[in-house]
């Protein structure tokens, strides 16, 4: 069984594929907008509470380079080392290591600063993404 996916997810995801202008960050496949094949990957697992809603946690891909960075893990850090940066990478493993208590009032404020991340992203008619964390 999965982890469930709540509305703090969905907008988080939404925003993510935005941000990355409907493009697979990897292979560069273009998207006509939020439909199905084209998905946030997250970096650290969504188990991990502390970086699950981070921005720095996640990346836009197409199904097909997602299930393939899955199924290789190396080469996925690799490809992230090279993409975002080792520096990236050493802060993100270290809040990864950080302790968030995901509360149902903190979900709802996630979930909240997304919604309306979007529509500013939107609206503006821009990819600049601002993090919750």
């Amino acid at each position: 069984m999965g982890i469930k996916r709540e509305a703090c997810d969905a907008w988080f995801s939404d925003c993510i594929r935005h941000a990355a202008g409907y493009r697979c960050e990897h292979c560069g496949k273009p998207f006509p907008g939020l439909v199905q094949g084209f998905e946030c990957a997250h970096i650290y697992g969504r188990r991990n509470k502390s970086t699950r809603w981070c921005v720095g946690n996640a990346v836009a891909l197409c199904s097909h380079c997602h299930r393939e960075f899955t199924e290789h893990p190396l080469d996925f850090q690799h490809w992230l080392q090279t993409h975002l940066g080792q520096g990236h990478m050493d802060i993100l493993r270290e809040k990864k290591n950080q302790t968030f208590k995901a509360t149902a009032s903190i979900k709802r404020e996630i979930s909240k600063h997304y919604r309306e991340e979007f529509r500013r992203m939107e609206s503006e008619n821009t990819t600049d993404l601002v993090s919750y964390q």
